[in-house]
């Protein structure tokens, strides 16, 4: 289907365009009609199936199409994502989508000028795109309102419900205006039970469309499984991106730990690569995302909290350093390569910890990964160590340097206890063996 056959304003027509898109993906094709009709819409969509350029693009037809006063304190459209990055990534493409149409989009998310939002917000926008937690801080300080709002967009729902994201999200949806009133769309991995629920008591009535099982996992992505031990790991991925022709790699670990470690190792091996993980300051993941986008960063290792955050074009090999306890996850993880109709290679790493998960996820994605053998000229033994980091046994030692700098009369005062001690010691031991001689 042609985006110009769906009688979309011709200030978007410009901005798709402008994006480089011409036919629609299958869930752009089942969800525009009745979207730009103005029905609700509750999808089943994973990662990488264009689904931010369909909720984006159904908004602004109808905020376009409509043309009501734009209400002083409420912002026509909101957009709430579970992650910092997703909310970054849907503003970009909001932007490119949107530069036509004179909508004024803002982000809002934790991590950066707090003041600087605040003032955006205060200010009004078309369209704000944000997490649930600083949506609500500004909410509950009154610097914007709800009431009004005509459109909203849940994005990777399943992803609130597992990142405990619900009640806050119940909370901006019961200040919204009644679901009659307003035009809901909201994009799910998996439309769970948890998921419809929701759906039935915010949304009015909204057109269900799912992927079809074969859909599930990227038709281009290249899958690739090694049955290895543990303590192999390390080498086979030092072998493995030694081997591979790779642009750009992501690799995911199922911890913050095994990510900061992997990060060290492959530093110390010569490979250029950082680390994201929950915990990061919001300026150091955004500098570390930017590198990696722009390519003057090969590898970015990920902890498990970020496999839904990012959204970056052009990724050549996801590598599963960890396999992921979820299956849902491993779908999300692979579906961050052959991006915009490309290929990608998705390799994963089934060890004693995690294979007991490899059957769940192959049930999941209805076909069995290829394993490959591990040979032994692909598996880097005489590898470099990373240096040991323990920023606990560093404090304990700047604690006891302190604990040697006292002043000269403290060491006296306490060395002349101490003779005093002895003193008095030895003089009860003389006392007892001059009793003991007494007849």
């Amino acid at each position: 289907m042609l985006f110009y056959n769906l009688g979309i304003p011709e200030a978007v027509i410009k901005g798709i365009e402008a994006a480089g898109f011409s036919e629609c993906t299958p869930v752009q094709t089942a969800t525009l009609p009745d979207a730009l009709s103005g029905k609700d819409i509750a999808a089943q969509a994973q990662t990488g199936t264009g689904k931010t350029a369909a909720f984006l693009i159904a908004v602004f037809s109808r905020m376009l199409m409509q043309q009501l006063p734009k209400p002083a304190s409420s912002p026509r459209a909101l957009v709430i994502a579970p992650t910092r990055e997703l909310v970054t990534q849907i503003h970009a493409e909001a932007l490119l989508l949107g530069r036509f149409t004179g909508f004024n989009i803002i982000p809002i998310y934790g991590g950066i000028d707090y003041n600087k939002q605040r003032a955006d917000l205060k200010r009004g926008a078309d369209m704000v795109i944000g997490t649930p937690g600083r949506l609500i801080d500004y909410l509950k300080q009154n610097i914007y309102n709800l009431k009004k709002t005509e459109f909203l967009v849940i994005d990777e729902a399943d992803r609130m419900f597992d990142m405990g994201f619900i009640k806050d999200l119940r909370f901006l949806l019961r200040r919204m205006s009644p679901y009659t009133k307003r035009q809901s769309m909201l994009f799910s991995a998996t439309l769970s039970y948890r998921v419809m629920e929701l759906c039935y008591e915010y949304m009015n009535l909204p057109e269900k469309v799912s992927i079809t099982p074969e859909q599930i996992t990227v038709k281009k992505v290249k899958q690739e499984l090694y049955h290895v031990g543990a303590s192999e790991k390390p080498g086979l991925l030092l072998g493995i991106l030694r081997s591979e022709r790779a642009g750009r790699v992501l690799i995911f670990a199922n911890m913050k730990i095994t990510a900061e470690r992997l990060e060290r190792l492959l530093k110390a091996n010569g490979i250029k690569a950082a680390a994201i993980t929950g915990d990061i300051p919001q300026w150091k993941r955004s500098d570390i995302v930017s590198r990696f986008k722009a390519g003057t960063l090969p590898v970015l290792v990920a902890s498990d909290v970020a496999s839904r955050g990012l959204h970056i074009d052009g990724v050549t090999h996801v590598i599963n350093y960890d396999l992921p306890q979820d299956r849902e996850d491993y779908v999300h993880r692979i579906g961050r390569t052959a991006r915009a109709g490309a290929e990608g290679k998705a390799i994963s790493f089934a060890c004693e910890e995690y294979v007991y998960a490899l059957e769940e996820i192959e049930k999941y994605i209805k076909e069995k990964i290829p394993a490959i053998p591990v040979e032994e000229h692909l598996v880097v033994k005489d590898y470099k160590q990373p240096a040991a980091y323990s920023p606990v046994k560093k404090l304990f030692r700047a604690d006891s340097d302190k604990t040697h700098k006292k002043s000269p009369g403290a060491r006296l005062h306490r060395n002349k206890n101490r003779n005093k001690m002895e003193y008095s010691v030895k003089g009860k031991q003389s006392s007892n063996r001059a009793k003991k001689t007494d007849p």
